[in-house]
């Protein structure tokens, strides 16, 4: 958990000092945006390529070197003089991500007894909202504090007492199965397996299209200050961490009922923005709402690919590292070129649309003929 703690903090940090960075360098929004972009791009590619790599490595050893190429990044990128340089710590930070969480996702039946892998799940996975309540809006207020890279520099110092602590807790985990690439195509080839890339895809593409542009929209629209957008960020996150229980909790029920809420939530939100986010207290309610939905997700689609294959649960993790980070990718990049050449509350309603579309896709697929359990996200 605090691993992927450091790796999500690391990898959002930038939403929160997207305009004090891109200033530094004078970048326009939609290419600071690219610190977004190029994480997932590596993250996606290194999922598959650095996992099948080190197959037979100890999965601790390798937790425990992804992690210190994070902190690597972290001190990069406070260091860098041009922006070249910030692209190539989000290169660094990208095959963190790949690495570490297609080998973290799947290891909760390792460390847990079979009954409690759930529930470790959605502890392992609280730290993607933790990322949000404490990193972002952390991050964000020692940046107007001390500046930007002062933040990154804590990271790093953060993510190197992570690696102390691994080494010194985390038990030997030698490969239980070799991840190769004819097994990622034979999970792949699942019908489960498609139904969850397609809708980590619709929800992942709307979530990270407006949510990587949150502080430029409460800039411009909502009009709120450096202290203010901490202070949201901060709501939203908190809100996050209540939708990461809460999905973890339905999805082992309700599998596409907690899917088709979290993707709903989302569109309401986002669509909802421009109108209602003009107002401090609509932006508020709006991120209440949007960081409840949110928080579900992840565990949501981590569930479902591990679903599809209960017999390969390496594999599974790296096919929703590769598809979540390949379409986080994507969505900041879209979300860039949109807000460059039209406006932020544009972007808005885009996402809020693109969210729609997994309801419908959610709630058709799942009434399909053939629909089952079989495919990770009904029944």
């Amino acid at each position: 958990m605090l691993g992927i703690f450091s790796i999500v903090t690391t990898e959002i940090l930038p939403i929160g000092l997207l305009t004090s960075i891109g200033s530094d360098f004078a970048v326009s929004d939609g290419t600071a945006g690219l610190m977004m972009t190029m994480p997932g791009l590596l993250a996606a590619l290194s999922a598959p390529l650095v996992t099948m790599a080190t197959a037979r490595v100890d999965r601790r050893l390798m937790l425990c070197a992804f992690v210190l190429l994070l902190a690597l990044a972290d001190f990069l990128i406070a260091a860098a003089t041009d922006y070249r340089l910030v692209l190539v710590s989000r290169v660094m930070v990208g095959v963190t991500i790949g690495g570490f969480w297609s080998i973290a996702a799947g290891l909760a039946g390792r460390l847990v007894r079979p009954a409690s892998a759930g529930r470790a799940t959605a502890v392992i996975f609280s730290a993607v909202p933790l990322g949000s309540v404490l990193g972002v809006p952390a991050g964000t207020f020692i940046g107007d504090l001390a500046g930007w890279r002062t933040a990154f520099v804590v990271m790093g110092v953060l993510s190197m007492g992570v690696l102390a602590l691994m080494l010194l807790v985390v038990p030997a985990l030698p490969p239980a199965q070799v991840t190769r690439a004819s097994l990622l195509r034979t999970v792949l080839k699942r019908p489960g397996t498609r139904f969850a890339v397609l809708l980590t895809f619709l929800v992942v593409l709307s979530h990270f299209a407006t949510y990587t542009y949150v502080t430029p929209f409460l800039e411009q629209v909502t009009h709120a200050g450096p202290a203010l957008i901490t202070g949201l960020l901060l709501v939203y996150g908190t809100a996050g961490i209540l939708g990461n229980f809460v999905g973890g909790a339905l999805v082992t029920r309700r599998p596409r009922a907690a899917v088709s809420l979290a993707a709903g939530l989302i569109a309401a939100a986002t669509a909802l923005l421009p109108v209602l986010g003009r107002w401090e207290a609509g932006a508020v309610a709006l991120l209440v709402v949007w960081g409840v939905a949110y928080g579900a997700v992840p565990v949501c689609s981590q569930t479902s690919f591990a679903r599809a294959a209960p017999d390969a649960p390496e594999a599974a993790s790296v096919l929703f590292t590769a598809s979540f980070q390949a379409t986080f990718a994507l969505g900041a990049m879209a979300g860039g070129a949109v807000l460059d050449h039209v406006s932020v509350s544009a972007v808005m309603l885009l996402g809020g649309a693109v969210a729609a579309l997994a309801v419908v896709v959610a709630i058709v697929t799942g009434h399909a003929p053939g629909a089952s359990a079989s495919q990770g996200l009904t029944g």
